[in-house]
């Protein structure tokens, strides 16, 4: 096969001459174009019916990875940065009483602006299921080995990003 040297815009492009191109229905895992949703079939999945509290919860895929919600958030996900219904039961204030996992110190944080937050949680961290997704039980399209690796016990079940964050910072 032989490569062709191109210059567009001043950027060298190689090309393979006689290559076949490779069609976006071959790309990835939905063999369907990317262009196009009409023929777009999703896996079937079921996310949990349980209420709060009574959901095994999933071990986090890494140290410091969002944790996954283990419970039912039907009605629960209408948030804005002043209402929030997770912090009703996710708050350091009141989790431990609800049997919840409280926010971590790095939602308490400003790290735009260095300074701790006194009351409810950063600006940036109000949208939960930004990072926070809820578990379903499905099969994975693909297998996966990945094993994780932690610190120590407590860093499978809580997070230190605030403290990983600041380590070896004066």
């Amino acid at each position: 096969m032989k490569i062709h040297k191109i210059v567009m815009w001043g950027c060298v492009v190689l090309s393979l001459a006689g290559a076949k191109a490779v069609s976006d229905t071959e790309l990835g895992l939905r063999n369907v174009p990317l262009n196009n949703e009409d023929k777009v079939k999703l896996q079937g999945f079921k996310y949990s019916d349980k209420a709060p509290g009574e959901s095994k919860v999933f071990e986090r895929a890494y140290e410091n990875a969002p944790p996954m919600i283990p419970h039912d958030i039907e009605g629960l996900t209408d948030f804005t940065q002043s209402t929030n219904a997770c912090l009703d039961c996710h708050s350091v204030e009141v989790a431990q009483d609800m049997g919840a996992t409280p926010v971590p110190k790095s939602h308490l944080y400003d790290l735009r602006n260095s300074k701790s937050i006194t009351e409810g949680i950063a600006d940036s961290r109000w949208n939960c299921t930004q990072c926070h997704a809820p578990q379903a039980q499905l099969k994975p399209l693909v297998g996966n080995t990945f094993k994780p690796e932690y610190r120590d016990s407590a860093s499978k079940k809580s997070s230190n990003l605030l403290d990983v964050i600041n380590e070896g910072v004066k």
